[in-house]
């Protein structure tokens, strides 16, 4: 796997849209700022695309939707478990 700088900016990209994706599949408000559910896209779609390839169904040419549900599953349970962590502990994030 090459990095480059469309590499970087794709995955920031892919980030912010399974983050965004995540954020409105968990009920309730999240008052969390722009940067963070980036990176936790970021680490969603990476984990998602590992599992998806560990298990064989990411070999597709295009879109592989199983994929991104899987990376929009974690990206969803990533928000959550932030967003009831800063709750818990009564952070305010304004």
């Amino acid at each position: 796997m090459e990095l480059t700088v469309w590499g970087i900016i794709t995955a920031l990209i892919v980030g912010l849209i399974v983050g965004a994706l995540g954020r409105l599949v968990v009920p309730g408000r999240q008052n969390m700022p722009m940067w963070l559910h980036m990176l936790i896209g970021v680490g969603a779609a990476l984990l998602g695309t590992i599992v998806a390839r560990a298990s064989g169904f990411a070999d597709t040419a295009g879109i592989d939707w199983r994929e991104l549900l899987l990376q929009v599953l974690f990206a969803a349970i990533g928000v959550a478990l932030v967003a009831g962590v800063g709750r818990r502990r009564g952070v305010s994030r304004y």
